[in-house]
């Protein structure tokens, strides 16, 4: 390979590219961890739970999300690509009308949304959407 101007441009673009790539934290462990935080490891069951989220969201800084659980004491929202994955937590008490909310979240990029709710009974339920997202909203 003969080395022009043209070539030291790729080959410095790739060389920058691929130490970023291995620079970028691991934010889907970081939610798989705070996950196993909130439920000190437990089995999750589904379809107890249901999320509701655009399929394509033009901006990431407000994404509209949905939730409903019968029968949940708590339900909390994590977004696996955000750099602090942990987005709300709704309690509900024993005289609440419905077990569901609404939202809008921010979301950095494509990514899946993940509900975990914790049901009456002390078991966990878990539900996730992915959200593809055209802007980002945590600076991209």
């Amino acid at each position: 390979m003969k080395l022009t101007r043209r070539n030291l441009l790729i080959l410095s673009s790739a060389g920058v590219a691929a130490t970023a790539m291995g620079s970028l934290p691991a934010f889907a462990s970081l939610t798989d961890d705070e996950i196993a935080k909130l439920t000190g490891g437990a089995e999750l069951g589904e379809g107890a739970i249901t999320i509701t989220a655009p399929e394509i969201a033009e901006n990431g800084n407000t994404v509209p999300i949905e939730v409903d659980a019968p029968g949940a004491v708590a339900i909390t929202l994590f977004a696996d690509g955000n750099p602090v994955p942990n987005v709300a937590t709704f309690n509900f008490g024993p005289l609440a009308a419905s077990r569901s909310a609404s939202t809008r979240i921010r979301l950095a990029s494509t990514q899946n949304v993940v509900a975990i709710a914790k049901m009456e009974d002390g078991s966990f339920q878990k539900a996730s959407a992915n959200v593809k997202v055209t802007i980002g909203g945590c600076g991209g």
